[in-house]
């Protein structure tokens, strides 16, 4: 096991020597066997420092060649180092504006950004994270996998941090790890929604939300705690689980009747919504499509039926009955986990806690006010 405290002890030492003996782009470093002899460190611990020091573009590596100064980057305008970033998806939904946001401060500071994609797939990740680190990033920035499900990738994020590699979570996190986690309080969003629900005299209110990643569970843990507060009951019947992939077929109609799932899938939702005034879609994707299940199914929403989904997405505002939603903060997260994963580079004790920024309720037509004792619509808001 490698002690950080003497490999950084090398790693400043290494920087205070550069500056003394006026070493400049080009020049030949200290070798390997010579580093370990002058700290009298294994070859584990000097092997480490280099890295970090290569990562920071401080030095570069040649096989065979030894160890050399690396140009200085700021002055001919090149990236000092680069930041792996891993997401789920990237082309539709919140996704572009959060990784945006990562690619704006990352650039501020002179960070080269490599993006990897992984279809909400294990497998994927696997493959994205052996490629960040073949290529020696400086620093990774994940959103995880299926993270409510175990990972068999965890001999991975064990050498990320044998490396001292810093890695910063984005969206949710592992419960088994330690890494800081930058993310929309999806408890918050849940509760949020619910609240706001209750608040227009519903009671009777359904949800649902997806089992495969931990945004799903905060946001079911975030509606539970919203209707115990109100002293609501709900039973199990009221809330409907799904998987991930699952959701992009949930509400499709010729799907369903392609196959013999059709009866089923739609009896379980109209099953789910019969007693109900008003639901909690995990997502604004979701709702979406709920949404047109409904005027499918001849449901009047908001006069049937209130819906509020999650996230504010652009089709939130787009689709036939504008939704009520809770704001994702998006680009302001991207920039807010490249802030923290910057930090930890340029200070490798620095051990920040999660951050969770609250969302903001944005109201639409897609809810309405009830008459908590006769269950009629009273109102419809249509808001920005």
């Amino acid at each position: 096991m490698v002690d950080n405290s003497k490999y950084m002890g090398i790693v400043q030492w290494a920087k205070q020597a550069i500056k003394e003996k006026g070493l400049s782009a080009g020049d030949r470093f200290f070798s390997e066997t010579e580093l370990c002899s002058i700290h009298n460190a294994s070859r584990q611990t000097v092997r480490q420092a280099l890295a970090y020091m290569e990562r920071q573009g401080l030095l570069w590596r040649k096989q065979g060649s030894g160890t050399f100064i690396q140009s200085p980057q700021l002055e001919s305008g090149k990236p000092s180092f680069t930041v792996g970033v891993v997401s789920t998806y990237f082309s539709d939904y919140i996704f572009p504006s959060i990784v945006t946001g990562i690619e704006r401060v990352l650039s501020q500071n002179n960070a080269a950004m490599q993006l990897a994609t992984t279809s909400n797939m294990v497998a994927e990740e696997a493959r994205a994270l052996r490629a960040m680190l073949a290529q020696n990033v400086g620093g990774l920035i994940v959103e995880p996998s299926k993270s409510a499900l175990p990972n068999p990738n965890i001999a991975l994020y064990d050498e990320i941090r044998a490396r001292n590699i810093p890695l910063v979570f984005f969206n949710a996190k592992y419960a088994w790890s330690s890494y800081p986690c930058v993310a929309m309080d999806d408890f918050a969003a849940g509760k949020l929604a619910t609240d706001y629900l209750i608040s227009l005299g519903h009671r009777k209110i359904s949800g649902m939300f997806v089992f495969d990643n931990m945004q799903g569970h905060k946001r079911y843990e975030g509606f539970m705690q919203s209707l115990h507060n109100s002293d609501i009951s709900i039973s199990e019947e009221q809330v409907m689980w799904f998987s991930t992939w699952e959701q992009s077929s949930l509400f499709t109609k010729s799907k369903w009747e392609k196959s013999s799932l059709f009866t089923k899938s739609k009896d379980q939702v109209l099953s789910l919504i019969e007693d109900s005034t008003a639901v909690v879609c995990f997502n604004d994707f979701l709702a979406v499509q709920f949404l047109d299940f409904c005027k499918r199914q001849g449901i009047s929403v908001p006069g049937d039926l209130s819906v509020i989904g999650i996230d504010d997405a652009n089709v939130a505002k787009l689709c036939e009955t504008p939704l009520t939603t809770l704001r994702h903060p998006k680009q302001h997260l991207g920039e807010s986990a490249a802030n923290v994963l910057l930090e930890m580079i340029a200070n490798p004790s620095y051990r920040p806690e999660d951050c969770l920024i609250v969302p903001k309720l944005i109201e639409r037509a897609s809810t309405s006010m009830i008459d908590s004792e006769t269950g009629a619509e009273l109102e419809v808001r249509d808001h920005a």
